[in-house]
């Protein structure tokens, strides 16, 4: 009896490991509590020009369909510890709207939207920026220049299946820092390309473009008419 409830157990503790998201980790190359309140005590680039106002738009009132999994405010991201205070997601007005356009397009053929991240306060780039090794900084936004998530212009993602809620596999996991990442990486399988395409199609045809070295990353075409911003999550109605 003991012996097979052994078994359950393991059974059970490895169909949890199969079903938790396989996450890409680094080791920071400075303690990211220290890194925290360097970039708490800082500030953003300055910019010049007009700048349209700002309505970060909560996605999560969007769609019941849209799916959240915001790893930053949990272990489960690349820096292994929480960098965000909750787990919300806001994009500015015209780019969520784009994207539950792009995700209604995609629900008539199966699929919907898997959100990461979306705004990003400038703080937390920096953060990025500091604890990354500089051969992997092509992953991360420079916090000099700000990033297009700072101006709630740029949002991570990727599908789910509708009929088994799943996360479909592309050809590497999200926040991944290798080629693998790369819109145009040409290993993995046909299957996971032909996604990985599904959801570029998806995306540009709205407004949206990939960014160069990330399959997940997408830029809403007027993100230069937004200033970067660094509103901590909860300050945000």
């Amino acid at each position: 009896m003991h012996r097979i409830r052994a078994l359950a157990l393991f059974a059970a503790v490895a169909l949890a490991a199969q079903e938790r998201p396989r996450i890409f980790r680094i080791t920071p190359v400075r303690p990211v509590a220290e890194l925290r309140v360097e970039a708490l005590a800082s500030g953003p680039p300055h910019e010049t020009g007009e700048f349209r106002k700002s309505e970060l738009t909560d996605l999560m009132k969007l769609d019941d369909r849209l799916k959240f999994e915001i790893r930053y405010a949990t272990t489960d991201n690349f820096l292994s510890t929480p960098v965000y205070s909750s787990a919300r997601s806001f994009l500015q007005r015209p780019a969520a709207m784009a994207l539950l356009a792009a995700h209604r397009e995609l629900i008539k053929q199966g699929y919907g939207l898997l959100i990461f991240d979306a705004y990003r306060p400038w703080y937390v780039t920096k953060i990025f920026w500091d604890a990354t090794p500089n051969d992997k900084h092509e992953f991360v936004a420079d916090p000099a220049k700000g990033s297009r998530h700072n101006r709630g212009c740029a949002v991570d993602l990727t599908l789910y299946d509708l009929k088994t809620g799943k996360e479909i596999e592309m050809t590497g996991v999200y926040d991944e820092m290798s080629e693998r990442s790369y819109p145009h990486y040409t290993g993995g399988t046909a299957e996971q390309r032909a996604h990985r395409d599904l959801l570029r199609a998806a995306m540009e045809k709205q407004g949206f473009k990939v960014f160069e070295s990330e399959w997940w990353h997408f830029d809403y075409r007027d993100w230069q008419h937004y200033a970067i911003q660094n509103i901590p999550f909860d300050q945000i109605r």
